[in-house]
This record gives C-alpha cells, structure tokens and sequence, in this order.
C-alpha cells in the first residue's frame, strides 16, 4: 500500500512536466526562428554535457569543452547559414576544429586518447548532428524564410506514436518487440502507436500545409519507424553503462536524451525523404 502515493507521484510529475514542457516546445517552436533556435541550442549543450557524462561512468574521459564547442559550433554555423547571416564557406570551419581537438588531446595526457576521441565525435555526431538537422526542417525548400510547420508536426507526430503504442501495449501487448533491450515494448504497441501517427498525419497535412499528405504520410512511417529504434539505441546505450535515465532534468522524464530519443533517430530519415521526394 506504501508505494501507491509514490507512483502516483511520479504520474503527477510527468504530468506537470509533460505538459510544462509542450507549452514551452510549441510556444518557442511558434513564436520565432530566434526562440527556436535558442531552445535547440539549449537541447544540444544540454544533450552534449548529459551524454559526456553517462560515458565517463565507465572511466572513459571524453574532452567534453571540445566537444561541447563543436556540437555548438555546428549548430550556430548551420542556423546562421540557413537564415542567411553566413555563407556556405563557412562550414570549412568545422574540420580545422575537429583536428584542433585531436591535438589537444596530446595535452590531456590521458590514458585511452584515442576512445576519448571517438567519444567526443560521437557525442557531437549523436546529439549535436541531429539537432542541427531539426533546423533544416524549419526552413523548407532551401528557402530562409522560417517556418514552424514541419518540425512542430514531426514533434506532434513522435508524440502521437509514443501515446498510441502507451495505451495499445497497455491494453493489447502480448508479443515482446526487443525484450533483450525494453522488455515492456510490444509489437502491439508498435501496431497502435503507428496507426495513430498515421491517422495523425493527415490531419497534420489539411491543416500543416508546407507539406502535402503524401509527404506527411512519409514523415509518419518515418517516425513510426525509426522513432521506436532510437527509443531503443538509447535504451541499449543506458544499459550498456548500467544507468537507467539519461539523466534527471526533466521531472519523471529523466533527461534530454530520455526524451528526445526518438526525434534524435528520426531526423536525418526526414531530411534524407523530404529532400529526395
């Protein structure tokens, strides 16, 4: 009887946060390219500190400045490029900074310089590539003009899945999904949560309309996909570091990488699909 108040708690924090967070989400998302941007600048430091951390659970010491200023870097060269404040030319500036990073790992004088290495350009690849790939889907058809259409849809959609398979798992899941990494996923689940995303989709595309419904159709079966595979690349990584949240930011979520796993999976499929179709 004593753990009922302390589970009810827990609902009533994701609750809070859930629904703190999405006003917060849709309203930065909405207002500006500048709130926008901000708010996933933010995500991407924050994301690069909590994954540069869970890694050195296991005694690795990835430079975490470096990589921190590169997955920055990346983000502010990719925003300022596509709002048109910068040229093209001026990505060139990444890969003198990623070979920066390998000297000074000289410096350090730590004992595995080559796994800290691959770990800071992981973290950037990881956490940083897709954030800064969330920019491109604000800016449509190579356009600089801003536009909040694609990116809150993917987000609504994402959320659609994760409700769907919630409720469908809980009423009808029976067949484990991949019991080695999430043993409460269900085939069930996956079923339910892509029909309400694909449902979703439409209504998205009479009402989100930078996208026609062929596309957003797309971008459903994308996240339906996708989106369940980074929820369990996250999983698998937390595992492997015996961790069980990402981290603690985020009341009853965890952290960053608890909560955006799946839009961290799904962008560069979005991206590859909206700029070949």
């Amino acid at each position: 009887m004593a753990a009922e108040p302390a589970n009810l708690s827990n609902l009533q924090q994701r609750v809070i946060t859930g629904i703190l967070g999405g006003l917060v989400f849709i309203g930065a998302i909405w207002f500006s390219q500048w709130t926008f941007g901000a708010l996933f600048l933010s995500l991407t430091v924050l994301g690069l500190m909590e994954f540069y951390k869970l890694v050195s659970f296991k005694g690795f010491e990835p430079n975490r400045s470096f990589g921190i200023l590169m997955g920055s870097g990346l983000f502010l060269l990719v925003f300022l490029i596509q709002t048109g404040f910068l040229e093209n030319r001026y990505l060139f500036l990444l890969p003198p900074l990623f070979m920066v990073s390998l000297v000074a790992e000289l410096y350090r004088k730590k004992a595995q310089p080559f796994t800290n290495i691959a770990f800071t350009f992981l973290g950037v690849l990881y956490v940083a590539g897709p954030f800064s790939g969330v920019i491109l889907l604000g800016f449509p058809a190579d356009a600089t003009t801003y536009s909040w259409h694609v990116i809150l849809g993917t987000l609504l959609l994402i959320w659609a899945a994760d409700t769907g398979a919630y409720f469908f798992g809980k009423s009808f899941g029976r067949h484990k999904l991949f019991e080695r990494i999430s043993p409460g996923k269900t085939w069930e689940g996956w079923v339910g949560g892509t029909l309400l995303c694909l449902g979703a989709s439409y209504v998205l595309s009479l009402y989100f309309t930078d996208l026609d419904v062929f596309h957003w159709l797309g971008v459903a079966v994308l996240v339906s996909i996708f989106g369940v595979l980074g929820d369990l690349v996250e999983s698998m990584l937390k595992r492997s570091l015996g961790v069980k949240d990402s981290g603690s930011l985020l009341p009853g979520h965890g952290g960053i990488l608890d909560r955006f796993d799946s839009l961290i999976m799904v962008v560069p499929f979005i991206i590859a699909f909206l700029k070949i179709f």
